[in-house]
């Protein structure tokens, strides 16, 4: 397989992994994102969900370099 595809995948899987991570987190608070789209309190899911994609971004990158797939600066 080729790296730039392993890489594009690991970052896809990451982001969309956090992502839910966040949403769920949110739910889990009471906070639906999907229900609340226009509450004052929806405010905290999407912060939960954008932190949760860029963590799971970040980790994927950090994956990504522990296996030689990614330059450390990339």
């Amino acid at each position: 397989m080729p790296v730039a595809l392993i890489r594009a995948l690991a970052r896809v899987i990451g982001f969309a992994a956090g992502a839910l991570a966040g949403y769920w987190l949110s739910v889990a608070l009471g906070i639906d994102l999907l229900r609340h789209a226009y509450d004052n309190r929806s405010v905290f899911a999407v912060a939960a969900v954008g932190l949760g994609g860029g963590i799971g971004l970040a980790a994927a990158r950090r994956w990504c370099r522990q296996r030689g797939y990614e330059a450390p600066g990339g």
